[in-house]
Formats: structure tokens, C-alpha cells, sequence
């Protein structure tokens, strides 16, 4: 498992422009410069190619006051590493320049979880998290972060890893200078009708900030919400924090981009408070 010193971008030249002049320019294309921002303790943001999803994170992160340190929780696509990958140490780089690894933070996370576990080969192909990055780049140099990639639906643990998290927030006295920021796109390869009901289920129950309902429905309804566990761990986590209010900043799927419904993939955007 182990660790690295630097994590090359897997991400960059596929699902976002590989030079920082085209990358800067296309988050600016996404972002709201009459949004209001604010502090927010979390968010959910999409994590597809920004063609396709970046309207929608660029609404989102157009609301934040971006703190300088950020805990992301995304899904694990790969298969590889433990099913509770945390990386405490080193340096992640995009186009926009290298990001540090919040080591006191990633440290006091994994000494509070008997889940999460030191691990970089989970993170080095995975791109749920690293798209991310450079919406937050856009608007703060130096940030740090917590990259935690999920790749297990066991409610015990997803509830456990969240109150970690939140535990050690609180230990550092880090509130309100951490952004709890879960990636996940919602529902994928199904007409726009149908993919729209059942992301307004999921979202509803975000809504609730209800980790459980969000659970049952993506296993009543078969929603194939690719980072629900990441989201569901977040839940946990902004709720140990003070969390009271969920609000949906926008919703859209790439038929709305694409203008084919045939087969969508659906993308939402949320705050959390």
C-alpha cells in the first residue's frame, strides 16, 4: 500500500484541458460571478468530464467561500487498493500546479478509524477526486487536502469513517476552515426521464440528509449513483458538525448538453450546512 511522493494527473488532457491557460478557462466559462458565496461545511460535486458535468460543479463551487483545507471522499472505480483509502502525505498535481496532502489532518483521521487505512494505490488511476481539484485551484493556491476513496456500501462503516472525520475536525479545532467534499455523478446510461425520477429520489433524500432513506432508495430503485457511499459518509460527517440544511444548487444530466436522451448520465450539485 504505502505511499508516493507526488501523484502524477491521470485526469488532465481526457476530462479536463492538460494546459492550465484552456483549464482556467473553461472553469471560468462554468461559474456564476453573481452567486452569492458563502460558508458551507459540505458539498456534492459531479466528477465526469467537464464538458458534460462542469456547469454543474461550477455552480456549486461558485457558491463557496473555499477553505484552505478540504476532506474528499469519492467512489472508487478501479477496484484497486483497501475498501478505505486515505493518502496523509505528499503532493497531487494538475495543470493548475500541485496541491499538498494535509498530513496533521490525514493523520489524526486514520488514528481515529479502525476502517480507513493509509493507501495510495487506490488513489493513483482513480479520477472521482481529482477532477475535482481544480475547481477549488481556481479560486485558492493553497489549499490542502484529504483524499479518502471509497469502495465499500457497508452503512457500520460508511457512518463510522464519517465520524472520524469529524472527530478529528473538532480535536484540531479546524471548524469552519474545512470543506467536506463528496464527488459522485448520479444515475448513468438510462433515458432522461427515467434518470431524472430516480435522481430526484436520491436527491430527496440528501435533501433530508437522511444517509439511511438515500440507501434504500438506491437499492430499492437501482439507482446507479456511483458515489452514494462517499455521500452517505459525508452525510455523517457534516451532521457531527452541525449540519441542519441540504439545498440542491442544480441538477442536469448530458442530454442537457448533448441533446441526446437516449442514454444519459445525470449530474447534481448540492450544499450542505
Amino acid at each position: 500500500m504505502g505511499n508516493i511522493n507526488l501523484r502524477e494527473s491521470v485526469a488532465a488532457g481526457k476530462f479536463y484541458p492538460a494546459r492550465a491557460r484552456e483549464l482556467n478557462s473553461q472553469i471560468a466559462s462554468f461559474l456564476d460571478p453573481r452567486a452569492e458565496k458563502r460558508d458551507v461545511l459540505a458539498c456534492i460535486m459531479p466528477h465526469a468530464g467537464y464538458i458534460y458535468s462542469g456547469p454543474v460543479a461550477g455552480a456549486v463551487v461558485s457558491r463557496i467561500n473555499v477553505p484552505p483545507r478540504i476532506v474528499l471522499l469519492g467512489p472508487n472505480h478501479t477496484g484497486q487498493g483497501t475498501p478505505f483509502s486515505l493518502m496523509s502525505s505528499g503532493k497531487w498535481k494538475t495543470p493548475l500546479g500541485e496541491v499538498a496532502l494535509d498530513r496533521e489532518l490525514g493523520k489524526e483521521i486514520l488514528s481515529g478509524s479502525e476502517y480507513l487505512l493509509e493507501d495510495s494505490l487506490a488513489h493513483l488511476n482513480e479520477h472521482s477526486l481529482e477532477v475535482e481539484l481544480p475547481f477549488f485551484q481556481y479560486f485558492r493556491k493553497d489549499l490542502s487536502i484529504v483524499p479518502v476513496c471509497v469502495a465499500s456500501a457497508d452503512l457500520k462503516a460508511l457512518r463510522s469513517v464519517g465520524l472520524a472525520i469529524a472527530a478529528a475536525v473538532d480535536k484540531l479545532e479546524l471548524n469552519g476552515s474545512v470543506l467536506i467534499a463528496a464527488s459522485s455523478d448520479m444515475s448513468h446510461y438510462l433515458p432522461q426521464k427515467d434518470a431524472r425520477r430516480r435522481d430526484k429520489l436520491a436527491i430527496e433524500a440528501v435533501l433530508r440528509l437522511d444517509e439511511e432513506e438515500l440507501l434504500a432508495k438506491v437499492v430499492e430503485f437501482d439507482i446507479s449513483m456511483c458515489g452514494f457511499a462517499p455521500v452517505i459518509a459525508m452525510l455523517y460527517c457534516a451532521k457531527a458538525l452541525g449540519a441542519v440544511n441540504a439545498e440542491l444548487v442544480k441538477y442536469q444530466t448530458s442530454g442537457d448538453i448533448t441533446g441526446d436522451h437516449s442514454s444519459v448520465v445525470g449530474y447534481a450539485g448540492m450544499i450542505i450546512n
